[in-house]
C-alpha cells in the first residue's frame, strides 16, 4: 500500500496528482501547517527525520524529496507511462526538468516569499524602514530579475514542444507544476507569457489533477 503524508498547500500535492495519473490506490495521512509560522507540524518527524512533506511510504520503504518520489513511483508502477523511452532525446529533457524544478526554479521563488514576509513582519517601528528597505532592494536587484530570467527560459522551452519533455505529457510536467503555480500566485506570472499560461490551463484541465485536488483538499497556491 502507498501512503502519502500530505501537508496542506505543499509539494505533496504533486504526488497525489501522479498517483491519480497512474490510477494507483493510495491512502492519505493529512497534516496541517501551523497557522502563524506556516511550518509543518512536528508529527511529520515521526515519519522522516527532516519533518517535511512530501513523504511517501511504500510497503515499509520511506521515500522523500518530490523529484525522487515521482521518479521512483513512475519507474516502479508506470509501465512505460509518464516517462519517455530510455535513451531517447526526450528522456534527457525529462530528467533535466525533474531536477530543474527544485534545483533552479524554486530557490528564487522561495527567496521572494521570505523577503515578502520580512516586509510584512511585526517589528519595532524604528526597524521597519531599514528591514523593508533591505527587502525591497534584494527583491528588485536580485530576486525578481532571477525569477524573470527563469520564467523567460521556461516560456522559450515551451515553444519547442507542448510539454516540457516533448510532445507527450510526463511526470516532468507534474514536477514543474509547483514552481510555475507558485510563480503565478506570487511572482508575477501572467498572460505576458502565454505559453506558460496555456500550459497551466492544460494541466488544470486534466481529470487526474482535479481528482488529486478533491482528495488533497484546499490548495491555496491556486488562489
Amino acid at each position: 500500500m502507498i501512503t502519502v503524508h500530505h501537508l496542506n498547500n505543499s509539494r505533496s500535492q504533486r504526488v497525489l496528482w501522479l498517483l491519480e495519473e497512474l490510477e494507483l490506490p493510495y491512502e492519505i495521512v493529512h497534516y496541517q501547517r501551523h497557522p502563524q509560522t506556516m511550518l509543518a507540524p512536528p508529527e511529520l518527524r515521526q515519519v522522516h527525520p527532516l519533518g517535511k512533506s512530501p513523504v511517501v511510504t511504500v510497503d515499509g520503504l520511506v521515500l522523500a524529496e518530490s523529484g525522487a518520489i515521482l521518479e521512483t513511483l513512475t519507474e516502479r508502477y508506470g509501465n512505460g507511462r509518464l516517462a519517455p523511452p530510455a535513451g531517447s532525446p526526450e528522456a534527457v529533457r525529462y530528467r533535466y526538468w525533474l531536477h530543474y524544478a527544485e534545483g533552479s526554479a524554486m530557490p528564487p521563488l522561495l527567496l521572494k516569499l521570505v523577503f515578502d514576509q520580512i516586509e510584512k513582519a511585526k517589528m519595532p517601528f524604528f526597524a521597519k524602514p531599514i528591514a523593508r528597505g533591505i527587502a525591497a532592494k534584494a527583491k528588485a536587484s536580485f530576486i525578481q530579475p532571477q525569477i524573470s530570467n527563469h520564467l523567460n527560459f521556461m516560456e522559450g522551452e515551451l515553444g519547442k514542444s507542448e510539454w516540457f519533455a516533448g510532445d507527450a505529457f510526463t511526470a516532468a510536467d507534474i514536477q514543474m507544476s509547483f514552481p510555475i503555480e507558485a510563480a503565478q500566485a506570487r511572482a508575477g506570472l501572467n498572460e505576458k507569457r502565454p505559453r506558460l499560461m496555456a500550459w497551466l490551463a492544460r494541466i488544470h484541465a486534466r481529470p487526474a489533477y482535479q481528482r488529486a485536488l478533491e482528495r488533497g483538499g484546499p490548495y491555496e497556491l491556486l488562489s
